[in-house]
């Protein structure tokens, strides 16, 4: 068995996180979920085409969905990072299931229009947006971290086979009892997700510090992303992928239709040949990911999927498509688990949820804005050049994505308590700050350029972990001596460095940098807090 990688997985079974039972719970009521949602869409724009027979009004209904994802991600993710995120999921779900079954009560009795079904889809919305962050945050906690690549490839399996099976159902029970119906099958399916979450005894880890507050988490937050190479290179093959990609999902209705001939059923078929797509998908990747690195899947699956859009615009029978969208399934489901799995190995854990936030409002806002455009393309140029365009961007997107190297390596990001206790004659408040911290080393003449090199880490792991501003300095005078100095907004923000915020990776590039230092010299840390005179009375 091959040893395991960040992204990739021991030569299995995709499947092998279904063995264990709490995740299987969880991605089982995911599954019923998902089904509901895609029912709930279906019934939704059913409702309003009966209503008012508004195109721009049916429109919204996936606005109304996504919108929140966009306003309430990165918020979420903070504070999936600052409560009890079993906690959290459960509120949203009870939200869901609130606003559901509100939904399926004034429907049954006549007493919604097309602006309640938008204003209480846009409250599903945010309930999603609140459970996102929080539900990627938690898988490295019910899986071994071989598994997270076979755990992200399941969710994909999951949310695909629920695309190409919960409008279908939607349609049935629209269609034999009503959208009322379908509303109230969904506020049920929210009970499969609150039942396996009640059930799940979560262990909670002692926290060394208070919870965070909200705006300084953001902050946080944001420092982290900015400051971490791997993230931000997921991010970026994340923006390569998704926009050209994108196509395909707002494409698909009008070529089964225009190209294939096709009505309602027949664009149903073509999802399942994409929900079947990921399933193969989910069974071929260990062996992929055993052969090839991260980087070389996702530059192949981009070109997969490049290549599954442009004979999209090509072949004109609607087995031949099928054919095509099982392949652009592989792709989709492979590329996807592969930067989510990147994702949730790479951030630690007292700002994962944060770091998936950005990732998942990078990944909606890419997707409404990619289908946006293709769709006004099509309308300009014809559906057929549509698509070959969308496949020559996206094969571009992976042939440039292939210098953004998403590496293999295993980071260590498990907490660190490295940091010895400041000792202080001052007894700072908390919120007292700026902080300014000043470390001195001395450095043998022959080592500073391999000093200088290895310092450059350490600074980026002062920056994610809450510095303001990092910088070394070399002293004119005494060239052997150096300075380090960062800044930190408060008092509570440095505590929170010693704290918990540094990973066991941040200790081994320290050690590293100080390997480097004069045999016997110990480093000087020293804090620096405002200077302000003393009110006189």
């Amino acid at each position: 068995m091959n040893a395991p990688t960040a992204g990739g997985t021991a030569t299995g079974s995709t499947w092998q996180p279904l063995a264990l039972p709490v995740f299987r719970a969880l991605w089982l009521a995911q599954f019923v979920s998902n089904i509901g949602g895609w029912m709930q869409t279906v019934g939704a724009q059913w409702l309003i085409t009966q209503q008012s027979g508004s195109a721009g009004l049916v429109a919204l209904v996936q606005t109304a969905a996504s919108l929140p994802i966009l306003l309430l991600g990165i918020p979420a993710g903070a504070l999936a990072d600052i409560v009890d995120r079993r906690r959290l999921l459960l509120w949203a779900q009870v939200m869901m299931l609130s606003a559901a079954a509100l939904l399926a009560a004034l429907t049954v009795l006549g007493h919604i229009n097309p602006y309640g079904v938008l204003s209480l889809t846009f409250l599903l919305g945010c309930g999603t947006a609140l459970m996102n962050p929080a539900w990627q945050a938690i898988q490295p906690e019910l899986v071994p971290r071989a598994q997270i690549p076979a755990a992200a490839t399941l969710s994909g399996v999951n949310m695909n086979l629920a695309r190409a099976v919960g409008p279908a159902l939607g349609g049935l029970v629209v269609a034999v009892l009503g959208p009322g119906a379908v509303f109230a099958v969904n506020a049920l399916t929210f009970l499969a997700t609150i039942g396996a979450l009640a059930a799940w005894h979560r262990r909670t880890a002692t926290r060394a510090m208070p919870a965070e507050q909200m705006v300084p988490a953001l902050h946080a937050g944001y420092r982290y992303v900015r400051n971490a190479p791997r993230i931000r290179r997921v991010l970026a093959r994340t923006l390569l992928f998704v926009p050209a990609a994108a196509s395909l999902w707002a494409l698909l209705p009008v070529a089964a239709r225009q190209l294939l001939g096709l009505g309602a059923g027949g664009y149903g078929l073509l999802l399942g040949a994409i929900g079947v797509g990921a399933v193969l998908g989910a069974v071929f990747l260990p062996k992929v990911r055993s052969r090839w690195s991260s980087n070389t899947a996702l530059a192949g699956g981009g070109l997969l999927f490049a290549a599954a859009l442009a004979l999209l615009a090509l072949v004109r029978t609607p087995w031949a498509a099928g054919v095509v969208l099982l392949f652009a399934g592989v792709a989709w489901v492979g590329v996807l688990s592969t930067l989510n799995a990147q994702m949730q190995v790479t951030a630690p854990e007292w700002v994962r949820a944060r770091a998936l936030a950005v990732y998942l409002t990078a990944f909606q806002g890419a997707m409404a804005i990619g289908s946006a455009v293709w769709g006004a393309i099509a309308d300009m140029v014809g559906l057929e050049a549509a698509l070959l365009v969308s496949a020559v961007v996206l094969a571009a997107g992976s042939l440039v994505g292939w210098r953004l190297v998403v590496p293999d390596s295993t980071l260590d990001r498990s907490p660190s308590l490295h940091w010895a206790t400041p000792t202080m004659v001052l007894e700072p408040t908390e919120a007292e700050g700026p902080v300014l911290v000043t470390i001195e080393y001395r450095v043998p003449a022959d080592r500073a350029d391999a000093f200088v090199q290895a310092m450059g880490p350490v600074g980026r792991s002062r920056l994610r972990t809450g510095a303001l501003d990092w910088n070394l300095y070399r002293d004119g005078a005494d060239p052997d001596r150096y300075l380090e100095t960062f800044l930190v907004s408060s008092w509570d923000e440095h505590l929170r460095q010693h704290g918990g915020r540094l990973t066991a990776y941040d200790h081994e590039q320290e050690e590293l940098a100080r390997s480097l230092l004069e045999p016997a010299h110990t480093f000087r840390v020293s804090h620096y807090l405002p200077a302000r005179a003393r009110t006189r009375t």
